[in-house]
């Protein structure tokens, strides 16, 4: 059968790249074309747009961005009207892929929605779109379904399918080497996917350095940036950076601090306590504060429904309190053996590796039928 997938960001790519496997589990013949990235390209298929021209986040970035978006979304339309796809499969990246489902809908193909919007964060009235245009919902966060079911949607929970991306072996002993790491313990500074990110939270990352001597600050690079992205934030400072290798980097770490997003799930899944912090820019910011609608903005803590991580928000990010929170994470302090207790309660909660594949079979199989 044939599938078109769109995902607009990193996270999706690494997400769609294992429902793709998955899928060729349960479809050997399965044909791929579609939006996303490197990791998905890996898989086979057509690769008809890079993530890398697509990913603009926060409100005012969409904005003054609204052309080239439309031209995406009118391209991928007649692009799916060319292909003529068994199933069209959606991940995350609402904005766009809302779009998308109410026109593929509309145009007669099936539509699947992998990794919801999260409506019960802002924009609820999607709820509406989604059961009218998206024939089967894939969610990924337990705390979903009976959200879901509330609505009159009956969305498919195969557990979290960044467990399957964690890989079980060691450390790579020669990740320090390669890297032309020192022997100084590392903190990892994941800065964000997108340059926006970068812009408005790295530099505050990078002041750490001057504080934590004892330390070496590494940069898990972006695969969709360049070094050139993150040198003026970093040159003179001694921090370094390592691109594709963002979970090597949090198993050599002893903490994090994380933009909010997949990553803050991703270090505490491998063991590594962060503080999460997040800065947009001001416009982007006072309109989100005024729809947003849940307590935290990590996963972490969506997921638990309590402060496990500390959250260090617009404002509230400084050097100061950034270094006195990643203080109290750091060996031998009260706050990291905390921290990790509630690491373990998470994955526990999550279960089990293996949700792509069997989020894959059920699209295989709701194609067919």
């Amino acid at each position: 059968m044939k599938y078109y997938l769109i995902a607009g960001e990193a996270s999706g790519d690494l997400h769609a790249s294992n429902l793709m496997q998955g899928i060729l589990l349960h479809d050997p013949q399965a044909q791929f074309r579609f939006f996303g990235g490197d990791l998905m390209a890996a898989k086979g298929g057509e690769l008809v747009k890079h993530y890398r021209e697509m990913s603009f986040m926060g409100f005012w970035e969409v904005l003054v961005n609204l052309r080239q978006i439309s031209k995406n979304l009118n391209y991928c339309k007649k692009d799916i009207a060319q292909y003529k796809p068994d199933a069209v499969i959606l991940v995350d990246y609402p904005g766009f892929n809302m779009r998308i489902a109410r026109f593929a809908k509309q145009a007669g193909y099936k539509v699947f929605y992998y990794i919801a919007p999260k409506v019960w964060a802002w924009k609820e009235s999607r709820v509406k779109a989604l059961r009218k245009y998206v024939d089967r919902l894939l969610i990924i966060f337990p705390f979903e379904v009976d959200y879901f079911k509330k609505h009159g949607i009956d969305a498919v929970y195969c557990g979290n399918p960044l467990v399957d991306t964690l890989v079980e072996a060691g450390k790579d002993e020669a990740f320090i080497a390669r890297n032309k790491l020192d022997g100084k313990p590392i903190i990892a500074l994941l800065a964000g996917s997108r340059m926006q990110e970068i812009k408005y939270n790295l530099p505050v990352m990078v002041g750490l350095a001057e504080k934590l001597s004892a330390y070496q600050l590494v940069i898990a690079g972006a695969p969709s940036l360049d070094y050139s992205v993150y040198e003026p934030h970093i040159k003179g400072t001694g921090v370094k950076i390592v691109f594709n290798q963002t979970q090597e980097l949090l198993k050599h770490s002893v903490a994090a601090v994380v933009t909010s997003g997949t990553a803050t799930l991703e270090a505490a899944l491998l063991n590594v306590p962060e503080v999460v912090c997040y800065r947009g820019s001001l416009a982007s910011m006072l309109i989100a504060s005024m729809f947003i609608k849940v307590k935290y903005i990590s996963l972490v803590n969506l997921i638990m429904n309590a402060e496990v991580v500390r959250e260090l928000i617009q404002f509230n990010l400084n050097s100061e309190t950034l270094f006195d929170q990643l203080s109290s994470l750091l060996p031998g302090q009260p706050g990291r053996d905390r921290m990790l207790n509630r690491f373990a309660e998470l994955r526990e909660i999550l279960g089990d590796i293996g949700a792509s594949e069997r989020f894959a079979k059920v699209i295989v199989e709701s194609t067919r039928n």
